[in-house]
C-alpha cells in the first residue's frame, strides 16, 4: 500500500475516533504496573471482562510487592471470570516477582527489559511503553489490529511480528501508538470479525477486503 493512502486512512480513522486513546473502556489507563498486569490478563479475553476485575485486584494487591507475595489460589478467586485464569494468575504473580528481583519494583522502560518479564510479549510491551511510559517504540498487534491490517491490505501475513513490521514501515513513528488505538476502535465499532459494516466504513475506498467483497 502506498504511504499516501496509509496517511489518508490514518486521518480518516482519527477523525472518526478522536477519543480512541481516552476511551474509558481502554485497559491502558493507570500506573505502569496496572497497565502491565491488565494487558497480561487481556489475552483471549474481552477488555470489559478484564475491567470488571481491575478494582478488586488492585484493591487487594496495589503494588508489585503485594502481588508478588500472593498465592495463585487467592488471585484465581479474583480473576476467575477470565479465560485461562489459572495461567494468568501465575503470569501476573511471576511478573510482579520479576519486577522486584530484576528491576527494583519498577516497570522497566525498554522493550528488551520488558520482554524478560513472564507473560510479556511485544504487544504487551508496546502498550506499556506507549500508554504508561510515553515511549513510541512499536505497534501493539492485538486481534483487531491483526484483522484490520490484513483486511485493509497493510500486511499479507498472519504472523504478528511481521504485521507489526509492515505497519511500522507504512506509518511514521510518531503515529505508531495512536494507530493501535484507532484500529482497535474501528475494529470494535465497524470492522467486525464476522459482519464488517463496509457500507458505512469511512475507509472502504482504500480497503482491499472491500474491493474484493464489492465485486462479488
Amino acid at each position: 500500500m502506498k504511504k499516501q493512502d496509509a496517511a489518508k486512512i490514518y486521518s480518516l480513522l482519527g477523525n472518526r475516533y478522536p477519543d480512541a486513546r481516552d476511551s474509558p473502556a481502554m485497559l491502558s489507563k493507570g500506573s505502569a504496573f496496572e497497565v502491565l498486569v491488565l494487558t497480561i490478563l487481556s489475552a483471549q479475553t474481552t477488555d470489559r471482562a478484564v475491567l470488571r476485575v481491575k478494582e478488586p485486584l488492585f484493591f487487594t494487591y496495589p503494588t508489585p510487592a503485594a502481588l508478588a507475595k500472593a498465592t495463585i489460589e487467592d488471585v484465581e478467586t479474583i480473576i476467575h471470570s477470565l479465560g485461562y485464569f489459572h495461567a494468568k494468575a501465575q503470569h501476573i504473580i511471576a511478573a510482579s516477582q520479576a519486577l522486584l528481583s530484576e528491576f527494583g519494583g519498577r516497570v522497566p522502560e525498554t522493550m528488551e527489559e520488558l520482554l524478560k518479564i513472564p507473560g510479556v510479549g511485544r504487544k504487551t510491551a508496546n502498550i506499556v511503553l506507549y500508554h504508561a511510559l510515553g515511549r513510541n517504540e512499536g505497534i501493539a498487534v492485538d486481534t483487531h489490529v491483526r484483522r484490520l491490517a490484513q483486511r485493509i491490505g497493510f500486511s499479507a501475513t498472519d504472523k504478528v511480528t511481521v504485521i507489526e513490521q509492515d505497519l511500522m514501515a507504512a506509518f511514521p513513528q510518531k503515529k505508531w501508538g495512536d494507530l493501535t488505538d484507532v484500529l482497535i476502535a474501528h475494529g470494535r465499532a465497524c470492522c467486525d470479525a464476522k459482519k464488517p459494516k463496509c457500507e458505512v466504513c469511512p475507509i472502504s475506498q482504500y480497503c482491499q477486503f472491500y474491493r474484493t467483497f464489492s465485486k462479488k
